[in-house]
This record gives structure tokens, sequence and C-alpha cells, in this order.
């Protein structure tokens, strides 16, 4: 690997281990409401229930190029993507030659079923490329034996940086989003300040997306400083709530 190589692997890293320590943070809201209905339905939630066998027969069915990881520590069902999703590629900013053995370009099939629909929203967005920081983040050591993580630890989330689009625009979150901490991103009388048109696709990618039900956990730079850069989506098992800011 080249010295170039090396720092970005290095940089991802760290940027990963900072990530995590903030995801640590992040508290569920009180399940007690749904104001939307019944969560049963939602395909987050519908999503997380699948076991590997139905998951990756999913998969096949909706025809999405996989393929399976034998092991990843923490992870339910873990896969690489072989292909675009609904016509958009994700990956990270490491090197080509890295990325095939990355750890962080591992997902939970579950989480590619939510993707796939995501995809379908940025596909009419005209959205070619999704370019992330993470999915999966490798837990630690002293990792229980046979433990399944949750959000990165269990490849159930990923780290939206930048979006692509097919004239070779680029939507950056951590410069177009135009946020401001405490703030509500969805719903009325919400938006962008300045509403630059960026900004403002971007906030209607992440709405429809939660309007959609598609993440149990949809964060922003609304949510707090360690969020400026990046959309953290996230399929939660074991959940019939919601969390959008």
């Amino acid at each position: 690997m080249s010295r170039v190589a090396a720092a970005v692997v290095l940089a991802l890293t760290l940027l990963a281990t900072h990530a995590r320590a903030m995801d640590d943070s992040v508290q569920p809201p009180s399940p007690n409401a749904d104001p939307k209905g019944s969560a049963a339905n939602a395909p987050a939630v519908r999503y997380a229930q699948l076991d590997r066998g139905t998951c990756e027969a999913e998969l096949r069915r909706r025809g999405i190029g996989f393929a399976r990881v034998d092991a990843a520590k923490g992870v339910l069902a873990p896969v690489r993507l072989t292909g675009a999703l609904h016509g958009v590629a994700y990956r990270t900013e490491l090197p080509p030659k890295v990325r095939p053995t990355s750890p962080y370009e591992i997902y939970d099939c579950r989480l590619v079923l939510a993707l796939d629909d995501f995809s379908a929203i940025l596909a009419k967005h005209d959205v070619r490329e999704v370019i992330h920081y993470s999915a999966y983040r490798p837990p630690g050591l002293k990792w229980p034996s046979g433990k399944i993580g949750s959000r990165h630890d269990g490849g159930l989330a990923i780290d939206v940086g930048k979006l692509v689009k097919k004239d070779g625009s680029l939507l950056h979150i951590e410069k177009d989003f135009h946020g401001r901490i405490g703030s509500t991103t969805c719903g009325p009388n919400t938006g962008p300040d300045p509403a630059t048109p960026e900004a403002v696709e971007l906030r209607k990618i992440v709405c429809e997306a939660t309007d959609a039900r598609l993440f149990n956990v949809a964060l922003t730079p609304d949510y707090n400083w360690e969020h400026r850069n990046h959309f953290h989506l996230e399929v939660t098992a074991n959940a019939k709530w919601f969390l959008v800011h």
C-alpha cells in the first residue's frame, strides 16, 4: 500500500473511532407514541426482523448484486455490494485497491434492503453515487463472542457524506445542508437557511426517506456538531420507534 493510501486508511480509521464514540451517545425516543400509526408495517421494522437466509433471499429476489461475507464480528448477515442499487453506487473514499477488503464497506443485509428503497428516492433526484464514511465498524477486542451488534457495530448504519448526481455535481452535506443544531429537520415550518437549491434538495431527500420510514434513526447536521458532515441512517433491530433529527 502506498503512503498516500495508508494515510487515507488511517484518516478514515480515526474518523470511525470518533464517530463510534459519538454514536454511543444517541438516545432513542420514547416508544410509547407512534404518530403515523402502527409501526409494524414500516419497512425499517420489517427488515430488522429478518434472519440471514430470508434477507439474502430477498436480495436475490430484487436482483441486488452482493457477496456474502463469511464472518464479520457483531454482524448478523454481513454482505458486500457488488453492484448498484436502482442505479446508485455506494462506496467510501478509500483507494480502489483497499475497498474490496475494507470493513467499512461491509453492510448487514437488512440495511441493504433499506438502502435499496432509499436508492429509489435518490434515483428520482438524479443521484448516481453515495459516498459514505463507513457502514460497518468492527467492534473492539473485548467484544463478547457471538454478540450481535447494533448501529455501526452491527453493520446496520451508514454515515452518508456526499451525493454525486448524474451531471457530476455534488451535494456535500457538510457544505450544503445549511441546518442549525437543535432545529427540527422535517415537517411544517422547517427548512435550510439559506435555502440554496442544494440545501433544499438534501432536505427533501432525507425527509422523503423518513416519511417512508426506511430507517429507525436518521440524524443530520441539525442533531449536533458531530453530525455536521453526514446523515446517519440506521435500521434498529427490535425497535418500533423512529428518531429523526
